[in-house]
């Protein structure tokens, strides 16, 4: 799943788990640059993939969430 926000320095972002549905909340660091980090569930305890890619020129944030290396969505 690919989702895109305003670029800030901080935002925060309400995700689903891809593997269970479970809904969490994320806070994201824009001020690091891109980033490709896991989080794990509290509800299933297994692993999300996210990426987050920062699109200065059109000033969003680009947000895909895997399940263990393979998109999903």
């Amino acid at each position: 799943m690919s989702q895109e926000s305003s670029l800030q320095a901080t935002k925060d972002k309400r995700i689903s788990c891809p593997h269970c549905g479970h809904h969490l909340h994320l806070t994201l660091d824009t001020s690091a640059g891109d980033q490709d980090y896991y989080e794990e569930c509290p509800s299933c305890c297994r692993d999300i993939h996210l990426n987050m890619h920062i699109d200065e020129y059109r000033q969003k944030i680009q947000l895909a969430i895997d399940s263990d290396d393979e998109q999903v969505f």
